[in-house]
């Protein structure tokens, strides 16, 4: 997994952040900063599509009008897997599960459609200690 995560943060720079609304108090809100000030372009996916960070929100993934390189979902794992599925559909290079989301099932299916895939790793604590 070591080397997929190494490969994500130093390829794909257009994260799309499923989860991530405007609230300063969930995790996926200092984690699209953290990215964000490493250079990384990032694109909230939520619901009712706020502005986060300076960058325009959207509702779903499918809804997002450019290339998108990594899904990252902060989501319960009981409803990743269709994000993965999403982000396969998309043309996503690759999806990164947050700490604590895990669906192996999910995993297998996206690697099998050649994208690159972590999970329960959060991309902040990863940057630090590659």
């Amino acid at each position: 997994m070591r080397e997929d995560v190494d490969w994500i943060l130093e390829n794909c720079q257009v994260w799309a952040i499923v989860g991530l609304a405007d609230n300063p108090s969930r995790a996926a809100h200092g984690v699209a900063r953290f990215l964000q000030q490493r250079g990384k372009k990032i694109v909230p996916v939520h619901p009712s599509a706020e502005t986060v960070h300076g960058e325009q929100g959207y509702p779903t993934l499918a809804d997002i009008p450019f290339p998108v390189d990594v899904v990252d979902v902060f989501r319960r794992s009981q409803d990743a897997g269709r994000f993965a599925d999403e982000a396969v559909s998309i043309g996503a290079k690759a999806v990164w599960f947050q700490l604590g989301v895990v669906d192996p099932e999910a995993y297998e299916r996206t690697k099998a459609a050649g994208l690159r895939m972590v999970m329960d790793v959060c991309p902040a604590i990863e940057w630090r200690s590659g």
